[in-house]
């Protein structure tokens, strides 16, 4: 892409280019009609006054560019370069043959109507290439600074969004947990115990989790493992964690709360009950993916929901980069495929 603020080999090789690879075989049949002594003279003359034009044209797209910054004033200066190139085309014109008749007097040394719409014609051509190379050099940095811009925000805004989903903590979990402990104490003293020291395993997991952007999936096994046994001590055999995950995968990774907040969903919006229990499967397919799903026994009373869980799903993997998660319903099962990444 050329830089306009440092471009002078480009305009003193861009003339020369032009002319030698362009106005040749526009003037062609000249060689074999006129001396050489007028063709020596008419190259000279062409190349002096195509640096000149090619200075004075790009000084203008340059000014206009100053005017009318930006991608939104682009209709703007290409109206005012159409409107100024035949201006500049018919003073090119003009140019080259002031300096023809400074050198021997002869103003006009065509001789048809063709030649002159001809000779205004390769002007025209000349300064729609000037157009191309500093306009549209120009448009392109634009675009392509406004479309890292754009980038960056969207990242950053995610960036954000995940910051602040990252430090969530379900209030509600916290309170159930927390009458699940009060009512075990009473009850079932030892039972009481290692549900704290599950709860404590799984808020260490939680706090940790939120410093970190991935996590191995035997760690987040291991984690949802305590999870499950704090809604289990809740839900009893009603609640069901069936899990199957190829060796090969455990060193794999995912964000972490991943799972957990799968697992919350699932027992969220359906009924547990004995003689409807919920059955959560996680396991591993051959092309490196995680699939967590559970048999739908949606609840009747709609519970409300803001879609956070899923959707901080979704986010995580969008900042990282990654192929984002589907989610699916099929043959009475939520389906969420989770992509593994390697290490």
């Amino acid at each position: 892409m050329i830089n306009v603020s440092n471009d002078t080999a480009l305009r003193i090789i861009g003339p020369f280019v032009l002319y030698a690879f362009v106005g040749f075989f526009f003037r062609l049949d000249w060689y074999f009609i006129l001396p050489l002594k007028t063709l020596i003279q008419n190259d000279l003359i062409a190349f002096t006054a195509g640096m000149v034009c090619w200075q004075i044209a790009r000084w203008v797209v340059l000014r206009i560019q100053r005017h009318l910054p930006g991608l939104s004033n682009t209709p703007k200066r290409l109206l005012v370069l159409l409107l100024l190139l035949p201006i500049l085309a018919n003073f090119a014109w003009l140019l080259r043959h002031s300096a023809r008749f400074l050198i021997d007097g002869q103003f006009l040394y065509f001789r048809t109507a063709v030649e002159l719409s001809r000779t205004l014609g390769i002007q025209l051509f000349y300064h729609f290439v000037y157009y191309v190379i500093y306009e549209g050099g120009y448009i392109l940095r634009e675009w392509q600074r406004a479309y890292v811009e754009r980038e960056e925000l969207e990242k950053s805004n995610l960036q954000t969004q995940l910051s602040s989903l990252q430090h969530q903590v379900n209030p509600h979990f916290l309170f159930n947990s927390l009458n699940s402990v009060s009512a075990l104490i009473g009850e079932n003293p030892q039972q009481a115990e290692e549900f704290v020291e599950e709860l404590s395993s799984v808020y260490r997991y939680l706090l940790r989790a939120n410093e970190e952007n991935l996590t191995s999936l035997a760690t987040e096994l291991e984690f949802i493992r305590s999870y499950c046994h704090l809604l289990q001590t809740r839900h009893g055999d009603s609640l069901q964690l069936v899990m199957n995950v190829a060796p090969h995968y455990q060193q794999y990774q995912l964000p972490p709360l991943t799972l957990q907040l799968l697992v919350e969903n699932a027992v969220k919006h359906n009924v547990i009950l004995p003689d409807k229990p919920l059955f959560i499967h996680i396991t591993t397919t051959d092309t490196a993916d995680l699939v967590v799903s559970n048999n739908l026994q949606r609840r009747t009373v709609r519970v409300q929901s803001n879609g956070l869980g899923l959707n901080n799903i979704l986010t995580k993997y969008r900042v990282m980069g990654h192929n984002e998660p589907t989610v699916q319903e099929q043959a009475g099962q939520f389906v969420v495929t989770l992509p593994l990444m390697v290490e």
